[in-house]
């Protein structure tokens, strides 16, 4: 074909043919290109969880280590309430003979609060304190004109936390505002 004339049926074909096959790996290349992206994708969400997964197993370490021991401590606060009772009770009853072994039953308790509080265990302040439903369990209502409505009176079982979880509720009575009768008893026992 001289190079004026119309491009021959031949060269047409060759010419769709080609241009096929640029437009099949276009599509291929697109394809390639989105099949890429979906691995950057999932790489990035692995990632990701792989992350999270770390800080939540550095989370779940530091809460055991923090933690861990609660239920060792909660097991040994039943002992400090009796050893607490015999100390008391010793020393409203003891004689001279007794009171030697109460100073021994004196120094474990200092001992075991001493070990307790090593391990950031601390008793809740209760007594006097206005009643908290989220450190004290109220057993008891007394009432006492005195002081004021949920004002805790009396500590009947000690609470404690360790850092900052609750291990037990102090349990306590609290003082609510005498009625009209009881105010009257009062004043006529006085």
């Amino acid at each position: 074909a001289a190079e004026g004339d119309a491009p021959s049926s031949a060269d047409k074909m060759t010419i769709e043919l080609l241009s096929e096959e640029l437009q099949d790996l276009k599509n291929l290349y697109e394809e390639k290109i989105e099949g890429e992206d979906e691995q950057k994708d999932q790489h990035l969400r692995l990632q990701a969880e792989f992350d999270n997964f770390r800080r939540r197993s550095l989370k779940e370490k530091q809460e055991s280590f923090k933690f861990g021991h609660e239920n060792l401590v909660k097991d040994l606060l039943s002992t400090v309430d009796n050893l607490e009772r015999a100390v008391e009770h010793g020393a409203q009853s003891a004689g001279e003979e007794v009171r030697g072994i109460l100073d021994g039953v004196e120094l474990v308790l200092r001992e075991i609060l001493g070990a307790l509080a090593k391990h950031a265990v601390t008793e809740i302040a209760a007594d006097g304190q206005i009643f908290d439903p989220a450190f004290h369990e109220a057993l008891g209502q007394i009432p006492n004109g005195e002081v004021p409505a949920n004002t805790v009176l009396q500590v009947l079982q000690k609470g404690y936390l360790i850092h900052d979880r609750m291990l037990r509720p102090a349990r306590v009575i609290v003082a609510r505002e005498p009625t009209a009768e009881e105010a009257g008893q009062a004043e006529a026992n006085e």
